[in-house]
């Protein structure tokens, strides 16, 4: 029980990563706001965990959308009194050659992974320096070292990176760690559903050292780490959770 009574919001914790993790947190006694643009899948999560005698919360809305953030951490210091670990995973693909990819393409990839991830931190850190006490976990990606077809993706992740080491900066005086998780490969539903998925699984195992594609726990896992008193003295940093993948 790591988490015991720790208020947790997870974005994008509707399925997946985001999903998993929740899962764990409750398992381990944290008190979960589950947040996801899709209200089903949010509802269904929180419903899960509250069965398992975990205690959970969701809240639905557009982290691109300064107003729906605003809601949703109001809405959650109003559930639990505060919020002590913020993890920002939520996150899409759009994934096109930069001669086919739009604007509207780039913008939602970079204003859901990377704009979303500053507003809510913009939002719920003032909680944490009131308490002197907070851990900012943000889901960067292998792609912020680069992928064909992934600009958007990829700049939006390396940006990530970026703004981890910006706010831990900033925010350690107030005894809050601010960390980044970049996962490689991991098969979630969304990775399932690919009509590619059987061939891209196959290439990516034969391109890793440890010769699988990772699981939503074993980033969970990592998040886990970041979250607790053992990384205490850690900030700024990034743990690829990649199988040894780095190409």
């Amino acid at each position: 029980m790591r988490f015991k009574d720790r208020v947790v919001l997870i974005t994008g914790a509707g399925r997946g990563i985001g999903k998993v993790t929740a899962q764990r947190f409750a398992q381990e006694g944290a008190k979960v706001a589950i947040c996801d643009i899709n209200e089903e899948f949010a509802r269904t999560t929180c419903e899960e965990i509250n069965k398992q005698g975990g205690q959970a919360v969701y809240q639905v809305g557009d982290i691109t959308k300064t107003e729906d953030v605003q809601k949703i951490v109001t809405n959650i210091i109003n559930a639990f009194g505060t919020i002590h670990i913020l993890v920002n995973n939520a996150g899409v693909v759009k994934d096109l050659l930069l001669k086919k990819m739009t604007e509207e393409d780039w913008d939602l990839v970079v204003d859901t992974c990377l704009k979303g991830a500053f507003l809510c931190s913009k939002y719920v850190s003032p909680y944490m320096v009131s308490q002197n006490y907070g851990k900012i976990i943000n889901i960067s990606s292998r792609a912020h070292l680069g992928n064909p077809g992934q600009a958007n993706y990829s700049s939006a992740k390396a940006g990530i990176i970026g703004l981890t080491r910006a706010l831990a900066k900033e925010l350690g005086r107030y005894s809050i760690n601010v960390n980044a998780v970049a996962p490689g490969l991991t098969e979630t539903e969304m990775l399932r559903a690919h009509p590619k998925y059987e061939m891209i699984k196959e290439r990516a195992a034969k391109e890793t050292p440890l010769p699988r594609i990772g699981y939503p726990e074993d980033v969970a896992n990592a998040i886990m780490f970041f979250a607790s008193d053992e990384a205490s003295y850690i900030t700024g940093d990034v743990l690829h959770v990649t199988g040894g993948r780095f190409g």
